[in-house]
């Protein structure tokens, strides 16, 4: 039994980084202070966008002043978030985050890109990971054959992350990371998918590369939303033998019996907003599950009946993960902490990152709040992870 004793790590998917000047200036105006309330070592999970990325790999100067720059800061870094290609702070994102997706040659470079770049700042001796778009978006209009595309592009990367580690002794691993509503949310297709993968890497003799190099990211608020019983589902994973090289510490929305209780929906109305995408699940009375891709406020004023009769919703909203209560919504903390119940049982550690990056989006949220609010968030995570770690004999960080 195991369980991560890296430093915990934090996305900062959460402050706008739309150039290397701007994810620089969120290291020093937010994670220092950050890191400084924590009061001990803290990794950052950086998302680097394309044109970063592209800034970084302009000169190999560059790119060590970059690592020099994390040390220097007491900052270490050993995942990625490759999943917003673009900008993630524009006024709407939406289901352009899924974009471009992996058919498409730029998502293949632009992680690649991610990988060469967090070789070179990774500490010594630790494994890397990058998670990833889950295929792409299931309301798009795809190719036919798909999936199959999809796989032959995540058999080139695994090729190449393979070649990587040859080069620079640095293992870097995928993580694929189901959301509702895309090519693979559930965790049936996450299994169904990496079967495909996997007969199709056999075919290409490259079996042994997607193995050792592409898994997967668990987002537990993902899964939630699905109304997925969590612990089963991640033993599912590792009976199909699919590795979580990534477990993304994050809680969703969940309202009880909202057709009965106007007070809860006008709550929830106040978490429409424009930039993300919020998809909204009901499980009726007869455990039927119901979908709606965006939360909006005909679903908050005016639910459809089979919506409104049912007993509960779950809403694709990253809220604080040390939140029971949001008022008179709840949360699907209890989910977080069964699924770190259950990682233990593993044979290796999933590297553990908290994301929550709706801060500035959150109803009487913004900037003001979000380093006391990410401190809440990391020092109650920390909490619950001491716990498990003792029941595992791992010594504090």
């Amino acid at each position: 039994m195991t369980i991560s004793s890296l430093p915990l790590s934090y996305c900062t998917n959460v402050h706008p980084g739309r150039n290397l000047a701007e994810v620089e200036e969120g290291l020093d105006r937010f994670t220092l202070p950050i890191q400084a309330n924590y009061g001990s070592e803290l990794a950052a999970g950086l998302w680097l966008a394309a044109p970063v990325i592209r800034e970084l790999e302009q000169t190999p100067d560059r790119l060590s002043r970059f690592a020099d720059g994390l040390q220097r800061r007491g900052l270490s870094c050993y995942t990625l978030n490759a999943f917003p290609y673009g900008d993630f702070h524009s006024a709407r994102v939406k289901e352009n985050v899924y974009l471009p997706d992996w058919v498409q040659p730029e998502r293949l470079e632009y992680t690649l890109g991610c990988a060469r770049c967090l070789a070179a700042f990774l500490p010594e001796g630790i494994d890397g990971s990058i998670s990833t778009v889950p295929l792409g978006f299931k309301p798009f209009q795809h190719p036919v054959g798909f999936a199959d595309q999809c796989a032959d592009q995540l058999i080139k990367l695994a090729q190449g992350l393979n070649q990587l580690r040859d080069q620079t002794g640095r293992i870097i691993r995928l993580a694929i990371e189901p959301e509702p509503f895309c090519e693979i949310e559930t965790t049936d297709e996450t299994i169904r998918f990496f079967e495909r993968l996997r007969s199709r890497a056999a075919d290409a003799g490259a079996l042994t590369e997607v193995q050792s190099f592409i898994g997967m990211c668990y987002d537990v608020c993902h899964q939630a939303v699905e109304f997925e019983d969590v612990a089963a589902s991640i033993r599912s994973l590792v009976a199909a033998d699919i590795r979580i090289n990534k477990l993304h510490l994050s809680c969703a929305i969940e309202v009880s019996r909202p057709g009965s209780n106007s007070e809860t929906l006008a709550a929830l109305s106040r978490y429409v907003e424009p930039r993300y995408l919020h998809q909204t699940f009901a499980r009726s009375a007869a455990g039927q599950i119901l979908r709606y891709v965006d939360l909006d406020q005909q679903l908050t004023s005016a639910p459809f009946p089979d919506f409104r009769d049912a007993p509960m919703w779950r809403v694709h909203f990253h809220v604080p993960v040390d939140a029971e209560q949001l008022g008179p919504l709840g949360t699907t903390r209890r989910d977080l902490k069964i699924a770190l119940g259950v990682i233990p049982e593993l044979d290796y550690a999933p590297h553990l990152e908290v994301e929550t990056y709706t801060w500035e989006v959150l109803p009487g949220g913004g900037t003001p709040n979000l380093i006391d609010g990410f401190t809440r968030e990391l020092l109650a995570t920390r909490s619950l992870l001491e716990r498990f770690q003792e029941k595992c004999g791992v010594p504090r960080a």
